[in-house]
């Protein structure tokens, strides 16, 4: 992609309503714009960012054994009302009546939905377990939408639902799910602590949020400081395998972690004081296990081995997709701009030709950027005018991980500038050299 062709609309000043770093940034670098209180249009930056999260998440769902599906943004009331929560939710449910004068709502969450696709399709104990999910936009009322996307209205959300035949099979899939999304933060570059939380309106007993340690969170954290020096890292697991995913599970959840809401003082001070530790808290995700909640009033049952009908036991799990790109900028910044861990970039490095026009430069750029996209990589070329320095100041603001300057005193010299963003360390080397250690760094075979 060239800078000159792409629709890249960079702000110099930041907007006076944005109040946190992610909000500042995604404004200035052209990655969102408000379309009104809380519901932002998605422009092309932050568009490709999101569908790399999304695709990441979708990866390590489904090798978790989860089945990908798409659910409605709009519900039938009469779902909820059979669940006995569609008066109990609260005014951050979007009412709505159609023409017909039905109550509909806009989907906050899609507990009954999912429930009544179970029941009107599965009745034996013999398709069991299950577990469904969707990636898709939901809408919650916030009475103050604040800090972009981190507490918008409308956000993107993968939510997911397992059916199993008995609290144990049901425990499994909460594990299954604490692995999965171990696996997935950690590839974004992140570090997701699983707290023991309150469930909310979800109900249930068991529950644990998943949150990144940043100054501007919105929940009060208190941690043994251990458990930061916990990585999941890229060993491998069987989920069907029972111990090994509650192993994993005991490894993350045995140390003192624990949101406001579930505070325990007492508890907290057991841990050796040199390890305590309270912080801000950013929530992406969150896991439950609820039982039969929604499964005994919407009648979601199966014959089970001796022939007797049983409500099946569920959980659902969810991961706040768009709010994680607020966040893994929250986490991964500095004063001049976004960085992006490689796992998530819009591109995986940018080509900087310091005089668009010189014939040498052009034409190494080129060579530099088919170089790149025949290795399966996505460069963005700056070939506008602009000065180095505003150059420079564009490609640190989006953060691409990596930077290649082109320029015809190193041409001469055969040798162009590769430079880490995260780092911003610097060396000399060949052009074919900086595209082999670009493909290295991404791991793809160079020819």
């Amino acid at each position: 992609m060239r800078l000159s062709r792409y629709f890249l609309p960079v702000l110099k000043e930041t907007p006076s309503e944005a109040q946190i770093v992610s909000h500042r940034y995604m404004l200035r670098a052209g990655m969102i714009k408000q379309a009104s209180a809380g519901i932002y249009s998605w422009l092309p930056l932050g568009y490709k960012v999101l569908r790399n999260i999304e695709a990441i998440v979708h990866e390590e769902q489904q090798r978790a054994g989860h089945i990908p599906m798409l659910m409605p943004t709009l519900q039938s009331a009469d779902l909820w009302r059979e669940s006995g929560r569609y008066d109990a939710y609260g005014p951050e449910m979007l009412r709505i009546r159609d023409r017909q004068d039905r109550d509909m709502l806009y989907g906050p969450t899609n507990e009954e939905l999912i429930t009544d696709i179970f029941r009107s399709h599965v009745s034996s104990y013999k398709d069991l377990p299950l577990t469904l999910y969707h990636i898709q936009w939901k809408f919650r009322d916030e009475i103050r939408p604040r800090f972009g996307v981190m507490r918008g209205r409308e956000f993107l959300m993968k939510d997911g639902y397992n059916f199993d035949l008995t609290k144990e099979d049901a425990l499994h899939a909460y594990n299954r799910h604490l692995v999965s999304y171990l696996r997935s933060y950690e590839r974004m570059g992140l570090q997701a602590i699983p707290m023991r939380a309150d469930s909310g309106p979800i109900g249930g007993d068991d529950t644990h949020e998943f949150l990144v340690l940043a100054e501007t969170g919105e929940s009060e954290v208190f941690y043994d400081s251990e458990i930061t020096d916990l990585k999941f890292g890229d060993r491998a697991i069987d989920y069907d395998d029972h111990a090994q995913c509650r192993a994993v599970l005991e490894e993350f959840t045995s140390r003192y972690a624990r949101t406001d809401e579930t505070h325990d003082e007492a508890l907290f001070n057991q841990v050796p004081e040199e390890r305590r530790r309270t912080a801000r808290g950013i929530e992406v995700g969150q896991i439950f296990y609820f039982g039969t909640k929604y499964s005994e009033p919407m009648g979601a049952t199966v014959q089970g081995p001796d022939g007797q009908a049983v409500p099946v036991h569920m959980g659902s799990h969810g991961i706040g997709v768009s709010r994680l790109l607020g966040a893994i900028i929250e986490a991964s910044h500095d004063d001049r701009g976004i960085i992006w861990p490689e796992g998530v970039t819009p591109f995986h490095c940018g080509i900087v030709n310091l005089k668009s026009g010189d014939e040498a430069a052009d034409a190494a750029c080129r060579s530099i950027y088919d170089s790149l996209t025949a290795l399966g990589l996505e460069p963005l070329y700056d070939d506008t005018d602009d000065r180095a320095g505003a150059k420079f100041a564009t490609m640190d603001l989006i953060g691409l991980p990596w930077r290649i300057t082109v320029g015809p005193r190193g041409l001469k010299n055969g040798v162009v500038e590769l430079t880490s963003r995260r780092t911003g360390t610097s060396e000399e080397l060949p052009p074919e050299q900086a595209v082999e250690r670009i493909a290295q760094i991404y791991g793809k075979a160079s020819a």
